[in-house]
This record gives structure tokens, C-alpha cells and sequence, in this order.
């Protein structure tokens, strides 16, 4: 996240944070390492009590590319590598970029795959993605929140994060490090995400994803805060035990929300006994106790909760067809009374029949 920092220091933070913390004039005269300039009669204990703005050098987060600080950089009370401008930062950085990626995919997944025919399932709830992105936008800030530690410790150097392969494990590493995330993270996701269906959790932070029964692209991301960010720990674990380059941690969280998203598209491109697509999570939603998995069905197939999704979701002209509806819709009702104790969740269907 050092990488992403640099970044969006250069190009916001400096100016926000001389405009709302601005140093004294001692401590704002001091323009960077290529062109430093201190006041005449700015004494070393005066820039102590002006602030330690003047103290921060500038060091790259990469070698591969580099933003050279403007003045601003050294404007602020609150110098670059100050813990909490990191971490506020990195909160807003959380915050904001997780939007972006939640709208952006998943509105060109709804306008681009998405089977509109899924409006008319009897399980397709009232104002559905409404309410999907209202509870988007409740969980994600909170979600920001209790993952921002991970983030500064990641960027004050406390991770195994590396930037070159010569500050690595070797070249060989490079690409073993992608197959060993998905590993690491598909089999501790699998269990937080078995546990989050345990009798005593379950009602209290996974329910309100599961109130998403035929799903869109907007359930994505539609978790209670705390068990969106139970999921998520594998990923910020992951680099403080094992190697992780920079940019390939960038692409692998960006990777992991984009999949987020199409695992909920509700478009059964992959008949996989291998990946866990959006068939596969489709029978999760559906008939909630199978496919815990998250990228694969390797550890629903020796946890015993693999469901294979029905044939008739590979066909496009039984995927929609009310029989199929019919069936699911008889088995989901059973399971989500052992499940649940009742169904309090308001259909579309029922809606229209009551006028």
C-alpha cells in the first residue's frame, strides 16, 4: 500500500493536508531534498517547535517508478510518514477506492451480463438492489475502518512485502507467490465462512448477506461490517507470513473485488468441478449450507459441503424457466426454516399477488 500512498499523496493528500494543517512558516520553507531552502533565521529549535514536517525525506516507494515531492509535501503539520496521516489516509484510500471498484464492476456487470429474466424469480426480493447497495454503503466505511491497521503496518515496513525480485525470495517466487495466495486465503476463507453459518453467528453478522437470495452484482459487496471484514483477514494476513511483491499485491486485491463481483453475476459461464464460480454461489445463496469456497471447491469437496449446481443452470433455456424456479424455490423453503426459523424476507412476487 506504500505504492498507493505515494500516489495519492502526490496528487491530494499534500494539498489537503498543508490546507487543513499547515506548518509554520519556518517549516513550510523547507521544499524537498533537491531544492531545500530554510530560512535565514530558522534556528534547529525552531523548526523543532514549528513541527517536524522539515524532519520528513523523501524516500520512493519503488524503484521502478517515483513521484518527486512537490512543496507541499512540506507544508503540513503533519508530515508523510506520520503514523496517523497514514492512517487516515489509508482509510479514506480503503473507503473510497472500495467504491469506485463495487460500482464500477458492478454496474458493468449488470449492464453487460446480468440476466435481467432474474427480476421475475419468485425469490427476487422487493427493491432488491436498493437495498444491496444501501447495505454496501453502511458496511464498507466500517469495514475501512478495522482494516486500516493492517494497511500501516504494511507501509511502516512491518510486513514481508517486497519490491524487487533482488529484495525477494527469487524469480521463481514471482509467480509462485499468486497460486500461493489463493491457496492460503480460499482455505482460511472457507472456514471463517463455515463458521459464519454456525447456529450462533449466523443470525447476527451473515444473515443480511444471505438475505440475497438470487443475488446481482450489488449483493457483492452487501456484508454486515464485521463479516465482510471476517473474510477479509486471509488476504492482510497473508503478506506478513509469506513474500508478497508490491504490484502484485495491488492486482491480487484488485483481482479479489472484481471476483467478488462475478461470482454473484448470476451469469453460469464455468460448469467447473474445480472453480468456484457463480454457479457454485449461486447454490450457496440458494440452498445456503453448500459451497463455502471462495475461489475454488477444493476444501468444500473434502469438507463434505460441495453441492454441484444443477444442470439446468448451464442451459440457457431451462436456466429461467419456471419449473426450475419451482424446484428451487420448494427446497429453499425447506432449508431456510432448519436455517433460519422462518423467512421474513419480502418477494417481489408476493408483493405484486397482494395487489
Amino acid at each position: 500500500m506504500d505504492v498507493v500512498l505515494e500516489v495519492f499523496d502526490t496528487f491530494l493528500f499534500d494539498r489537503l493536508y498543508a490546507a487543513v494543517l499547515p506548518a509554520s512558516p519556518a517549516t513550510a520553507a523547507y521544499r524537498g531534498p533537491q531544492n531545500t531552502k530554510i530560512l535565514p533565521n530558522a534556528t534547529c529549535s525552531s523548526m523543532r517547535e514549528a513541527g517536524t514536517a522539515a524532519a520528513y525525506k523523501y524516500q520512493p516507494a519503488s524503484q521502478y517508478f517515483s513521484f518527486e515531492p512537490s512543496g507541499l509535501a512540506y507544508m503540513s503539520r503533519w508530515p508523510r510518514d506520520d503514523m496517523w496521516r497514514q492512517a487516515l489516509s489509508l482509510y479514506l484510500i480503503t473507503w473510497i477506492f472500495g467504491l469506485v471498484i463495487y460500482f464500477a464492476c458492478a454496474t458493468l456487470s449488470y449492464v453487460f451480463i446480468f440476466d435481467k429474466n432474474t427480476f421475475k424469480h419468485p425469490k427476487y426480493l422487493k427493491n432488491q438492489i436498493r437495498m444491496e447497495i444501501k447495505q454496501t454503503l453502511v458496511a464498507l466505511p466500517v469495514m475501512a475502518v478495522v482494516t486500516v491497521p493492517f494497511f500501516v503496518a504494511e507501509v511502516r515496513g512491518h510486513s514481508k512485502m517486497y519490491d524487487s525480485t533482488a529484495d525477494g525470495p527469487g524469480l521463481w517466487y514471482n509467480i509462485l507467490q499468486f497460486p500461493l495466495f489463493i491457496t492460503f486465503t480460499d482455505f482460511f476463507i472457507y472456514w471463517i465462512h463455515r463458521g459464519l453459518h454456525h447456529p450462533a453467528v449466523y443470525k447476527r453478522l451473515h444473515k443480511p448477506h444471505h438475505k440475497w437470495i438470487m443475488p446481482t452484482p450489488y449483493a457483492s459487496h452487501a456484508f454486515h461490517p464485521l463479516d465482510g471484514y471476517m473474510q477479509s483477514v486471509p488476504y492482510h494476513v497473508f503478506p506478513f507470513i509469506f513474500p508478497l511483491q508490491k504490484f502484485a499485491y495491488i492486482a491480487l486485491f484488485t483481482f479479489i473485488n472484481v471476483w467478488t463481483v462475478f461470482i454473484h453475476d448470476g451469469e453460469y459461464v464455468a460448469n467447473s468441478p474445480i472453480i468456484n464460480g457463480a454457479a457454485c454461489h449461486t447454490m450457496h445463496h440458494l440452498y445456503f449450507n453448500y459451497n463455502y469456497g471462495q475461489f475454488t471447491t477444493l476444501w468444500d469437496r473434502l469438507g463434505g459441503s460441495y453441492r454441484k449446481p444443477n444442470e439446468e443452470l448451464f442451459r440457457r433455456e431451462t436456466k429461467m424457466g419456471k419449473q426450475e424456479w419451482q424446484r428451487q424455490s420448494e427446497e429453499m423453503e425447506k432449508i431456510v426454516q432448519q436455517v433460519e426459523g422462518g423467512d421474513d424476507r419480502k418477494y417481489g412476487e408476493e408483493t405484486k399477488k397482494a395487489q
